[in-house]
């Protein structure tokens, strides 16, 4: 098995997901390959930032220099982990790879893109059309978009700056700290307002999907009406497959 290095702290809970989705979707590829307990998981090093501290670098969209200390921390951070023996890396958040052309210069291992695995989630659903959630920056970048391009589908112009804040004070207010009992009403209330019919609705931070507990694992679900794709679960399989590859 390969290792895979697990860059976190952005936040932590999204961190803890990542390391027991690979921990238990690992147990299960052995498990139904008639392998006997303790099932294997691939190796596995944890560096965390600190987001207080990220959040307080974040530079300014089509500045590149104004993201110069951003991109060091999470740059240092990969570094580490390829330090460690890491083969490969995942961010588990989405806000830095908005920032993952600049923050892989001079990483020699690979490093996961969540986009890229959305992206094909989401195509394999034969959505046309896309609604990104997620953090300021994550809602403001083009990188989902293009993404969603390259397989077809359409990504929603970005929206009015007060729904933005909107998203990411849900993020801070309900999320980040712990699910709170008003998350999963609050982002369907979101949802029913910018989602038409037929858009898959990409839950694009990592901690989005935890208002929805029973379908944390699942890359695509429904919910309240609505079509949703959860990047961390695409990203997840994504890895194991990397993790996993010699083992088929």
């Amino acid at each position: 098995m390969k290792k895979i290095g697990i860059l976190g702290g952005v936040g932590w809970p999204s961190t803890i997901d990542y390391y027991r989705a690979i921990a238990q979707g690992a147990g299960r590829f052995f498990a139904a390959r008639g392998h006997g307990t303790p099932l294997p998981i691939p190796p596995m090093t944890i560096e965390s930032v600190t987001q207080a501290q990220t959040r307080a670098l974040r530079g300014r969209p089509g500045d590149e220099a104004s993201w110069s200390g951003f991109d060091a921390v999470f740059r240092n951070a990969l570094l580490t982990l390829q330090g460690a023996g890491c083969d490969f890396a995942v961010i588990a958040s989405n806000t830095p790879h908005a920032r993952l052309h600049a923050i892989r210069r001079g990483v020699d291992m690979p490093v996961l893109s969540i986009f890229d695995a959305t992206a094909r989630a989401t195509a394999e659903t034969g959505s046309a059309r896309a609604l990104v959630l997620g953090t300021s920056v994550t809602m403001q970048a083009g990188d989902y978009a293009s993404a969603l391009a390259a397989e077809g589908i359409t990504a929603n112009p970005a929206l009015p700056f007060e729904d933005i804040a909107e998203m990411q004070a849900l993020i801070d207010e309900d999320l980040y700290a712990g699910v709170s009992e008003n998350a999963r009403p609050r982002l369907l209330a979101f949802c029913d307002r910018h989602a038409e019919p037929g858009t898959a609705i990409l839950l694009a931070c990592t901690e989005l999907p935890l208002a929805f507990p029973d379908h944390v694992d699942d890359i695509t679900f429904r919910a309240g009406g609505h079509l949703f794709i959860n990047p961390s679960a695409a990203h997840v399989a994504a890895a194991l497959d990397m993790a996993l590859a010699d083992e088929v």
